[in-house]
């Protein structure tokens, strides 16, 4: 599935086809993966709804299309698949976690990112949705989220310790106040860079699968790498993830057993300054959602049942050796 964008900025929405060419659907099928292609979800962009109330720009129109979304994401999850949405913006988390908790109500959430996307829609300083989405996920915001026009089908479906963050480094005062007041476990690169990655990720299912194995939804904007990986992306933020850093992460999520989506965001081929720089960062994306679903550091785990063996040469090779 692909998401429509939520932002100002243009170009987010060529994001899937940017992963498609990128070899997405060949590298899955490649390792195994029986392969439904949903195909790109098409969305109605609602006329006049450019600015909702000075505050929020294209509700109705991210509201529908979250909609659409939920209902083709849950389809995917009840029809016993792992659901990867490609976007798009990270306003798509609106649609891919809804459809996904419909039919996994119990599922919880990783989301690796540089940024929190938990302003209200009173707190936010931009009026984007992408920079949203979780509070109107979360059923402890719900006295604080005011109802939007073309959103009256969502439901709250995560609690406060349904979700772990990975990445932060750039989060806005009011999103500050969110993590810390309703005690939102999160790891900041600097907690990345004191802990290590290994340490992390083993926090990270501590607290969502501490207690009992359940689904996992990834939702990872490619912006969590660091710039210089990841530059065609529309709020790139310095310091981020390394390679290494990033394939752990999915290769630990892997391991669990566990995972049922993955959301895959902000890849903008239209902010490259050079196709390599588009080529690279669409690269990156493909890596992160080959590796949930088993591509390795080790190559290939073929089955090789022994080595060959030189077989003894006879003696009139060994002379004509000793001859040349």
């Amino acid at each position: 599935a692909a998401s429509q964008t939520a932002e100002k900025r243009r170009g987010v929405d060529h994001g899937p086809a940017t992963l498609r060419a990128a070899g997405l659907v060949e590298r899955l099928a490649g390792l195994g993966c029986q392969l439904y292609d949903f195909g790109d979800l098409n969305f109605t962009q609602v006329p006049n709804d450019e600015l909702y109330n000075n505050l929020i720009y294209y509700p109705r129109s991210v509201g529908l299309a979250s909609q659409v979304l939920a209902d083709a994401v849950s389809r995917a999850v009840a029809a016993g698949h792992s659901c990867v949405t490609i976007g798009g913006d990270h306003s798509l988390a609106l649609g891919s976690v809804s459809g996904h908790a419909r039919q996994c109500p119990h599922l919880g959430v990783i989301w690796v990112d540089a940024h929190a996307d938990i302003n209200t829609p009173l707190t936010t300083q931009s009026g984007n949705l992408h920079g949203q989405p979780l509070s109107f996920l979360l059923r402890e915001l719900q006295d604080k989220v005011p109802q939007l026009p073309g959103f009256s089908w969502l439901k709250p479906c995560l609690s406060a310790s349904d979700i772990v963050y990975i990445g932060l480094r750039d989060v806005d005062p009011a999103e500050y106040y969110i993590l810390k007041n309703y005690d939102i476990q999160y790891f900041s690169m600097r907690d990345v860079d004191r802990l290590g990655i290994q340490k992390v990720m083993e926090r990270t299912f501590e607290q969502l699968m501490g207690r009992r194995q359940r689904p996992i939804h990834l939702s990872f904007d490619i912006d969590a790498f660091d710039p210089s990986l990841a530059p065609a992306t529309g709020t790139p933020v310095l310091g981020g993830l390394t390679y290494r850093e990033g394939m752990y992460i999915a290769e630990e999520i892997h391991n669990t057993g566990m995972l049922s989506a993955v959301d895959m965001v902000e890849v903008n081929p239209l902010l490259g300054a050079s196709q390599e720089e588009v080529n690279a960062t669409a690269s990156l994306a493909v890596d992160v959602i080959a590796t949930c679903f088993g591509q390795t550091r080790e190559g290939a785990h073929t089955a090789f049942d022994e080595l060959p063996t030189p077989s003894s040469p006879d003696e009139s090779d060994s002379e004509q050796q000793v001859r040349i």
